[in-house]
């Protein structure tokens, strides 16, 4: 399944708006094909579209997942910011209390009366130019303190905007993730209301590949991180696909693929469209092991080329990662990480 699992709050507001979108489209096709009334083909369908709502919910969910994490790195780097700066401001007031103390201890007292009473003009003299020096320094000091106190207010400012923007997208997120798993949830009850013939062929039609999509003329083995990442992406086959996981025991779509690179010391995206970015884009004829193939034209799905004609993908909920033909439905690029 297509997913991206956080920058400005805009960013996360259209994709709340996409995912908004996308799941009224899916809630109209449920209102349209009742599972108890209509036809099995009817229904077959209505389940695909289900699924590729959800996969395209799914990518917008997880990018504003991934711009949440974003909106928390930045809110603890303000937040260290912050208590730097507290400490600078605690140290300014600590210097400031000296010098006013030690002005109270030597100051008072006119300084003319003083020059007078004094049984040493040439040691009062001394000390009247220290105290100057320390009375320029008291006020630079003070500048010090008020520079450092509005950074400080500053820096809380931007910690709060920052929450704030946080605080909606976790909201955001939570409300659009209930919304979708309910859709998928109705996808399933759909599904399991075919009977078993026409669901095992419902099954089967995933599994078909195109004719007219052309595999790739040879196949040269995997090496390097690709090879490590076909052997991870192997590994995950049989696993459970859950939407929005990452790994290592669930998997969606780009979560298998971005986990697979990760166990080869390769760090892709999250999203599939981003994954299908990611590297050198090369033509279906010439995929290697490794290769990373995305679908449709809005690249909402991807899986791992890993050679004989077959990719490793995460399909949809209720189906585990498994193999499928590299031609098992559009391909909108191949690209090597």
């Amino acid at each position: 399944m297509g997913s991206h699992r956080r920058l400005a709050p805009t960013g996360l507001d259209r994709g709340a708006t996409a995912v908004a979108g996308l799941l009224s489209a899916a809630a109209a096709v449920l209102g349209a094909v009742p599972a108890s009334a209509a036809p099995l083909d009817d229904t077959r369908a209505a389940v695909d579209r289900l699924h590729r709502e959800a996969e395209r919910a799914t990518e917008a969910y997880n990018e504003a997942d991934e711009r949440t994490d974003a909106l928390r790195e930045q809110v603890a780097a303000v937040q260290e910011n912050i208590a730097r700066r507290q400490q600078s401001v605690n140290s300014i007031r600590d210097a400031l209390g000296s010098l006013a103390g030690a002005q109270y201890r030597t100051g008072g007292l006119d300084p003319s009366v003083a020059l007078l009473l004094s049984a040493d003009p040439d040691d009062y003299l001394d000390k009247a130019a220290a105290l100057d020096r320390i009375g320029a320094h008291h006020a630079g000091e003070l500048r010090r303190l008020q520079g450092a106190m509005r950074r400080l207010a500053q820096d809380r400012a931007e910690a709060g905007r920052t929450l704030d923007r946080l605080n909606k997208g976790l909201r955001t997120v939570a409300a659009h993730k209930k919304a979708v798993e309910r859709k998928l949830a109705e996808a399933r009850r759909l599904l399991n209301s075919l009977p078993d013939a026409e669901r095992d062929a419902y099954g089967r039609s995933a599994r078909s590949g195109r004719a007219d999509l052309t595999g790739p003329e040879h196949t040269a083995p995997a090496s390097g991180r690709a090879a490590s990442a076909v052997a991870a992406a192997r590994s995950a086959v049989g696993k459970p696909y859950v939407w929005g996981a990452n790994g290592p025991s669930a998997f969606d779509c780009s979560g298998l693929t971005q986990w697979s690179y990760a166990q080869a010391g390769v760090a892709l995206p999250r999203t599939s469209q981003a994954q299908a970015g990611a590297g050198q884009r090369v033509s279906l004829a010439r995929a290697r092991p490794g290769d990373l193939v995305a679908y449709r034209d809005d690249a909402s799905h991807i899986g791992m080329y890993v050679g004989n004609g077959q990719v490793v993908h995460a399909p949809y909920p209720g189906a585990p990662v498994r193999y499928d033909p590299v031609g098992m439905m559009p391909v909108s690029s191949v690209t090597r990480p």
